[in-house]
């Protein structure tokens, strides 16, 4: 099984090296070799351009890799294009978010952006409570329709990680405080309760493996996207932000004391 201590980090720019990753997350993505997310010819342009391409490497094989590129103000800020680590992770997805930390870091760069699926509570956890980032924005159907393996033409709504390179590493996350006897707002398309809230927090539920349901019961998950997108999109109007996910699927979304301090710094 791949872990991190038989894989190496590090950037790519030779065409055998990016066409491998171009192939990896084709695989993740679950498109065609001639068909990935990124071609070759693209992640080519985007390291000439004073961008990284990263890779982690296992006896030989691409077992994770991310994009990035540095977006305005340029000297301070970066945008990863994409992220991602094989099923067999074992530490290799956070190793490449590190080495696309230090790489930034090394630029000048304070922080770093993404978008990622609401919906995915995996990818939602690692970001907001593994990395320490906040979800500064709510975007609807920001991509349009997706054909791949994983979205399946869902509506694509993003939140956007906002990650403060500078930060120290988060300190543990207190995951139900306060939400057991919190108030029912709504409730979700299985039936329990969708989100709830107190006087300065609100939670909200995401299914347990929305990627599954897209492929079994497209309409159940288009539910989800829409009832979600409610409490995200009215939450958001009020201030709060998504801070942290707990291991049972529940967002917290809050007034986060460090992201006017990051954003001021963007």
């Amino acid at each position: 099984m791949n872990d991190m201590t038989t894989s190496t980090v590090g950037t790519v720019d030779d065409v055998a090296g990016l066409r491998a990753v171009a192939a990896f997350l084709a695989d993740v993505w679950g498109m065609p070799h001639d068909a990935p997310p990124f071609h070759t010819d693209v992640l080519h342009s985007v390291a000439h351009a004073g961008g990284a391409v990263h890779a982690a490497r296992s006896g030989g094989d691409v077992v994770g890799a991310s994009v990035a590129v540095f977006g305005p103000p340029a000297e301070r800020d970066v945008y990863s294009l994409a992220a991602a680590a094989g099923t067999s992770d074992r530490g290799i997805g956070h190793a490449v978010k590190q080495a696309q930390r230090a790489w930034a870091l090394e630029r000048g760069a304070r922080t770093m952006r993404w978008t990622f699926d609401p919906l995915v509570a995996r990818n939602a956890r690692f970001n907001l409570v593994k990395l320490g980032a906040v979800a500064s924005e709510y975007q609807v159907d920001f991509y349009g329709p997706m054909d791949d393996g994983i979205n399946n033409g869902d509506e694509t709504d993003r939140l956007t990680a906002l990650w403060d390179l500078t930060a120290d590493a988060p300190a543990p996350v207190e995951e139900a405080d306060g939400r057991a006897a919190a108030p029912v707002l709504a409730k979700a398309p299985d039936g329990g309760p969708l989100a709830v809230r107190d006087d300065t927090r609100v939670w909200c539920r995401v299914p347990e493996d929305v990627v599954a349901l897209r492929a079994t019961d497209p309409d159940t998950a288009l539910r989800w996207r829409h009832a979600v997108r409610e409490v995200f999109t009215t939450a958001y109007a009020e201030g709060l932000r998504a801070t942290a996910m707990s291991r049972d699927g529940w967002y917290t979304l809050t007034v986060p004391t460090a992201l006017t301090a990051s954003e001021d710094q963007a």
